[in-house]
């Protein structure tokens, strides 16, 4: 369990870190580049990615967050999935210093409140036997109704958005993106162990690959629509809830992982989701966190960015939570 356990909290400090790399060559890349303004305006993506492909703390961020992307990938490979999951929301503790040194702000009582509340989550989570399931093979029909039946939760949910106001669009949106990360870790998990024991030509003609690839997809464009189109504090909390969440239904559901059903364990999983929860809502709407990230906005790079969580435009995230911006 120590293994699992490690790599994932490697990979949530490592897409924090590639959250701060990126975020920070894209300020300097804004605040250097005055008559580059009427372009960016034309072609902002255009415009973003050439001058930032010149920038070695914005390349720095990328090889960051590939080497948290293969720590999560290993992860997954010791580990169940509704193990690791959950421990990438930690990303947002390795976050919120690193947007206090940002705007060299030290973090308010409530940050750190709510920071203990997800540490004491955490804990819990891994300390009480039989609350984080371990083990567990998939079961390739399981798996398959799972992806079927989130699919159509998802092309619901875009659909229903649609009618909504900003606030609620934004909130659905998020649900939808981190359905698609919680897709995207299962298929992560079981790509990984179809190239390790199989090889690539096996792998290349099995189907959780090219799944992969959509649901990871699918999840960047929703996740930048949920930040964009709302209320960021709203998105940030319910993708870093919906995620960890849906990737450990889908952990007991789909892989088999074993989860005792005896009192304690069962009240300790309460405890520790209601931990976690109060201290994700408590960070994503941290003053800290928005006051760097509207410093960000700021810029007029990204429209409607501010993000803590997501991309910048960078990985395609499994997890949630404050990270590529």
């Amino acid at each position: 369990m120590l293994v699992p356990v490690f790599l994932g909290f490697a990979a949530a400090f490592l897409f924090a870190a590639s959250a701060a790399l990126q975020r920070r060559a894209v300020i300097e890349v804004a605040d250097s580049d005055v008559d580059g303004r009427a372009a960016r305006h034309r072609v902002p993506v255009l415009w973003l990615i050439r001058k930032l492909l010149r920038k070695r703390v914005w390349l720095a961020g990328w090889a960051t967050n590939l080497l948290g992307f293969f720590s999560q990938a290993a992860a997954l490979h010791f580990g169940s999935i509704a193990l690791v999951q959950p421990l990438l929301v930690t990303e947002l503790l390795f976050a919120l210093p690193m947007a206090s040194a940002a705007i060299r702000r030290w973090p308010p009582l409530r940050d750190w409140l709510a920071g203990l509340a997800i540490t004491g989550g955490v804990v819990v989570f891994l300390a009480v036997e039989g609350t984080a399931p371990l083990g567990g093979s998939p079961d390739q029909g399981r798996l398959l109704i799972a992806v079927l039946i989130a699919a159509a939760t998802v092309v619901t949910l875009v659909q229903v958005a649609q009618k909504r106001g900003p606030l609620m669009h934004s909130a659905l949106i998020a649900t939808a993106a981190g359905i698609c990360y919680a897709i995207s870790a299962a298929m992560m998990k079981v790509t990984t162990d179809l190239l390790l024991n199989e090889g690539v030509a096996h792998t290349a003609l099995t189907w959780p690959g090219y799944v992969l690839a959509l649901s990871t997809f699918s999840g960047l464009l929703l996740g930048q629509q949920a930040y964009g189109s709302g209320s960021l504090s709203a998105a940030i909390a319910v993708m870093s809830i919906v995620n960890p969440a849906a990737s450990y239904f889908l952990g007991l559901l789909a892989f088999n992982a074993t989860l005792m059903t005896s009192p304690g364990p069962l009240a300790a999983t309460a405890g520790a989701a209601l931990l976690l929860i109060l201290g994700v809502f408590g960070l994503a709407h941290s003053p800290t966190v928005h006051a760097e990230t509207t410093r960000s906005a700021q810029h007029g790079v990204y429209p409607g960015s501010g993000k803590f969580s997501g991309t910048v435009p960078s990985r395609s995230r499994s997890s949630d939570s404050f990270a590529q911006d």
